[in-house]
């Protein structure tokens, strides 16, 4: 199933339509559709598509060899493959793109552990043959902080060549009806909860199916496809897998800060805690946080670490803690005794940040109150807002996100305007709700009286 993308799509189109030299790198973590993305793109197009892989560089230019004979029939291919990059690369330059100009290479950062000069390689080549080719070439990998530092960086031969750059994210708590039709609304914010927006992850689950029966055979079982998923993917990248498991686990359990995590995982030394999560932001598995009103975020000391992902942060708060129970087939009692129980709070915190997805598109679409310059979250020592949202004139919104199996009243809406009367000194303030459950009745008529207030079922 290929679900949205329509921007990428649009603008992989529009540079297409293009006669000049095009370069272009795409990114994002694994099973994020990337590959797919690129097939849909160019399935209608002349077109040359190589994946790579962790072979040796002499296999890796003997499958690109007869990937270009399968369009050339070039018949010295058959039986002289290329035997090096440079050699490859000019042929392609000089014969292949007159007749079939786009050029994708998936996985790039493979070819790249087979021969670390290919990207030096490729730079004297496109200086020496871009300008008068109308090649589009698109070089797409999943290794983040590779992609980040010796392709898009500063320090990379390739730096200042590139036509532009697509980093694919996740698909937005939207797309899932796209998924799961007949899924209702809670059950699909549940499926958000444990899959998150990662495409891969989406299609094993099946909506005819509840979430309980696809988490407990998709995940909870030791033969299922999600079982070993974020193992599998950190093993690739980290090389001390289990001291960046500890700190994955203590973020999940709830320990964001600095001195938490330490404590947590019982790593000595602050700075030691600081370096894994740099390389842990860096492959974009974690994010840091800090209060949207900061004016310095580097400097800030406010700051919290949360898990970027959230099937990542289901797999280390239920999966891992209780892998010997797995392992042993119990499924049913890490269901019924481990996620049951929590997963309505779990689900809480994933619910703030489709709140805000769903803010942010508010914004894009011009359909606030006001065209908001900033939006997050905000707390200090002794309160915390689930959304805040303010323009340069100090219009500001505030919102609360209540996942929970009761109506929302004038208790929260006026606890929220405490908080905001009590913490910022605003010009024009307008609040926002988000309830699972609705509203009750005294809330609703209010909120037909007063023009800032704002009411949000799920």
């Amino acid at each position: 199933m290929f679900v949205n993308r329509i921007e990428e799509l649009n603008y992989l189109e529009k540079l297409h339509k293009k006669q000049d030299a095009r370069f272009v790198i795409m990114y994002g973590r694994r099973r994020i559709g990337k590959t797919e993305l690129l097939r849909q793109f160019s399935k209608n197009k002349k077109h040359l598509f190589f994946s790579s892989d962790l072979s040796s560089e002499q296999e890796q230019l003997k499958q690109f060899s007869e990937k270009i004979f399968q369009l050339t029939r070039e018949s010295f291919l058959q039986t002289q493959p290329f035997s090096s990059w440079e050699a490859l690369l000019r042929y392609i330059f000089d014969h292949l793109i007159p007749k079939i100009p786009l050029v994708i290479i998936d996985e790039f950062p493979y070819l790249c552990i087979s021969n670390p000069a290919l990207p030096s390689i490729l730079q004297k080549i496109w200086d020496e043959k871009a300008k008068e080719s109308n090649i589009f070439l698109i070089l797409c990998g999943s290794y983040m902080s590779f992609m980040e530092k010796e392709i898009l960086g500063s320090k990379s031969p390739l730096f200042g060549r590139r036509t532009g750059q697509v980093a694919l994210n996740p698909l937005s708590f939207e797309d899932l009806k796209f998924f799961f039709p007949d899924y209702s609304e809670e059950d699909r914010m549940l499926a958000y909860t444990v899959l998150g927006g990662t495409p891969a992850y989406l299609q094993r689950f099946n909506d005819k199916k509840t979430i309980e029966q696809n988490v407990k055979e998709e995940i909870l079982n030791k033969n299922g496809f999600l079982f070993s998923e974020p193992r599998f993917l950190l093993i690739e990248e980290l090389h001390e897998p289990s001291t960046y498991f500890s700190i994955l686990r203590a973020i999940a359990f709830g320990r964001t800060r600095l001195n938490e995590i330490v404590l947590e995982t019982g790593i000595s030394e602050r700075h030691k805690v600081n370096k894994y999560l740099s390389v842990l932001r860096e492959l974009h598995i974690v994010r840091r946080e800090i209060p949207i009103t900061e004016d310095k975020p580097h400097k800030s000391r406010k700051g919290i670490y949360l898990l970027n992902d959230p099937f990542f942060r289901f797999w280390f708060r239920y999966i891992l803690p209780n892998m010997s129970y797995l392992e042993e087939g119990d499924f049913n009692y890490v269901w019924q005794e481990k996620i049951k129980p929590s997963l309505d709070s779990f689900t809480g915190f994933v619910f703030e940040d489709i709140c805000l997805q769903r803010i942010k598109n508010l914004n894009r679409k011009n359909m606030l109150p006001f065209k908001a310059s900033n939006i997050g979250r905000w707390w200090n020592n002794e309160e915390e807002i689930d959304i805040v949202a303010y323009d340069e004139k100090q219009s500001f919104i505030f919102g609360e996100c209540k996942w929970r199996n009761k109506k929302v009243g004038l208790n929260e809406l006026n606890e929220l305007e405490r908080k905001a009367n009590n913490f910022f000194y605003a010009g024009q303030k307008y609040f926002i709700l988000f309830s699972k459950s609705g509203f009750n009745e005294k809330l609703n008529n209010l909120s037909k009286q007063r023009k800032d207030i704002l009411l949000f079922d799920q």
